[in-house]
């Protein structure tokens, strides 16, 4: 059986290992235009950030050994050509022609089955000076070695990025510091526009602006222009003028396609390659994964691109359990994304809230404020989960974390209980480990589920950030009560009219020196006072009453 894999970074060699596992049998071919194969591409802001020293440890394995084309074939018996590129398929024929990019000559290779896993590429817009020198994008390791060589050519003293997605994010965590200025320019009217609901991604623009990183947002890139060294100088945006040494285009990625295309091989509605759930193309003996296909989503039940290294690695397997003749289905995806950036784990999985919306979902969603551990453990620090979920059924289709504090493993929990269509009520009786290095003792994900089922079932009500400011905006009549202790308010005072401080260990005696005739909204820092206070009030008899979702911990990041 003769294999022949066009693509050697993530799924491509996955495919490989596997199937010679499977099928010792196979003879295996691997073709990558590129000289490198099998390389991390999720750890280059490592690289530039100097948290990964060499950029060789980004092609090893655990054990040490680099994965060239020499550790493939004497590990795994497969051929690898590298600096090759596949030309065109032969459907007919069952055949790929190949160029030899270093010596110019053409070869045929025949195949019984086909793997396409050429990837994605960059989003380069025709931008007037794109081809400037200094002018960047961050997609394979040349790219990284080439910025890192600029910044220690200590000639790069300001950065302007281009979008401010995962990759331009990631960029300015690895080069911001205080001998590189950095500028982010986002298109969009927030940053992260793809991966975070607004009222999140606001959460990330406080902490990045706190660092010293300019952001400017609406921003449209008119054109770079040279300086008289004929490097990249200014970049023109509806923003003004942006002095500048270099720049990072991290505008988007979009899949490689053309080598399917001109096959004859279908394209999807996200212009990825379309597969079944065997990941095959429309032609059973083509196979195709990775960052070049489209994939279906789990919660809206359409086709998504939705390119991860981690979805990658499983189509591979999923790849060669089926050239193997073992009838292994991949299911779909939930989109779960994940990164650090300034400190902060930042995670999203499911639909966004205005995704949900836009699918024809009837949600509710709430954010809550807590800690990864107990407060009186060394190592506890914030997190705030936004949780979705439908109203009708309480199925839970969305969450999204932001915080110092571990909120990856309560991303992964939750992304582990929606596979499985849980509710609320499920997610809030998960029998999650709890120890003070850990947890608190109704963990997070508990909390957030409770405090949406309180909301839906209309036991208290709560209003979010940007309901309150919009309030105030408007100049509503609308009370806000803070219950913290003395000391708090002394040490941050909330900088409103039409606030009323009584902590909460007194607000059973003073309740009654409330005023009347408005919206009375009680507040605290992460919101569980608030909500307590409100409980209190509402069982008093006060009517129009709410909590702030999150407390002074998301509102500080509103204004």
């Amino acid at each position: 059986m003769k294999v022949v894999i066009i693509g050697g970074v993530a799924t491509g060699p996955k495919v490989a290992a596997r199937l010679r596992r499977l099928r010792p049998d196979a003879d295996i071919t691997i073709i990558e235009q590129g000289e490198l194969i099998s390389y991390g591409a999720c750890g280059l802001p490592l690289y530039l950030g100097n948290l990964v020293p060499d950029m060789m440890e980004l092609m090893m394995t655990s054990s040490g050994s680099v994965r060239d084309p020499e550790f493939f074939y004497n590990t795994k018996q497969v051929k690898v050509l590298n600096n090759t590129r596949a030309e065109a398929i032969n459907r007919e024929q069952k055949t790929v022609l190949i160029r030899n990019l270093l010596h110019n000559q053409q070869d045929i290779l025949p195949y019984d089955y086909l793997v396409l896993a050429t990837g994605a590429s960059p989003t380069v817009p025709t931008l007037p000076g794109k081809d400037l020198s200094n002018v960047f994008t961050l997609h394979h390791p040349t790219d990284a070695q080439a910025i890192r060589e600029l910044v220690r050519s200590k000639k790069l003293n300001h950065l302007t990025i281009i979008g401010a997605g995962l990759i331009g994010m990631e960029a300015a965590d690895a080069l911001f510091g205080p001998r590189i200025k950095i500028t982010l320019c986002e298109a969009q009217a927030q940053i992260l526009p793809k991966f975070l609901d607004t009222d999140m991604a606001l959460l990330v623009e406080h902490e990045v602006r706190e660092k010293g990183v300019e952001v400017l947002l609406s921003c449209q890139v008119l054109g770079l222009t040279a300086g008289d060294s004929g490097a990249v100088a200014r970049v023109e945006t509806t923003n003004g003028l942006i002095e500048t040494d270099a720049v990072i285009l991290a505008i988007g990625m979009r899949p490689t396609v053309e080598l399917a295309r001109t096959a004859g091989l279908a394209l999807g509605v996200t212009g990825a390659i379309k597969v079944n759930s065997h990941l095959q193309t429309e032609d059973l003996s083509i196979y195709a994964g990775g960052d070049c296909v489209e994939n279906y989503d789990l919660i809206s039940g359409q086709p998504v691109y939705s390119p991860l290294a981690s979805t990658a690695n499983k189509h591979g397997r999923v790849i060669a359990d089926n050239i193997a003749g073992r009838n292994s289905e991949f299911p779909g995806v939930n989109k779960t994304s994940v990164m650090q950036c300034f400190e902060h784990n930042i995670g999203r999985t499911g639909l966004g809230e205005e995704e949900a919306i836009q699918n024809g979902l009837d949600v509710s969603s709430v954010i809550v404020s807590g800690y990864d551990a107990t407060h009186y453990h060394p190592m506890h620090d914030k997190v705030r989960v936004k949780l979705i979920a439908e109203k009708s059924k309480g199925r839970v289709v969305g969450a999204q974390v932001v915080g110092l504090g571990e909120g990856i493993k309560r991303l992964d929990v939750l992304v582990t209980a929606m596979k499985y269509g849980a509710t609320l009520e499920d997610i809030a009786n998960l029998d999650l480990g709890y120890a003070p290095p850990f947890s608190t003792a109704i963990d997070l994900v508990a909390h957030s589920a409770n405090a949406l089922r309180n909301k839906m079932d209309g036991l208290i009500r709560s209003v979010s950030s940007s309901d309150l400011l919009n309030a105030l905006a408007k100049n509503e009549k609308v009370y806000i009560l803070d219950i913290r202790t003395d000391e708090e308010v002394k040490s941050t005072p909330i900088p409103y009219e039409n606030k009323i401080e009584i902590p909460l260990s007194e607000l059973d005696q003073r309740w009654q020196e409330l005023p009347t005739g408005g919206r009375l909204i009680t507040v605290c820092e992460l919101g569980i006072r608030g909500y307590e206070a409100a409980c209190l009030l509402q069982g008093k008899g006060v009517s129009d009453v709410s909590y702030l979702e999150g407390g002074l911990s998301i509102l500080g990041a509103y204004t």
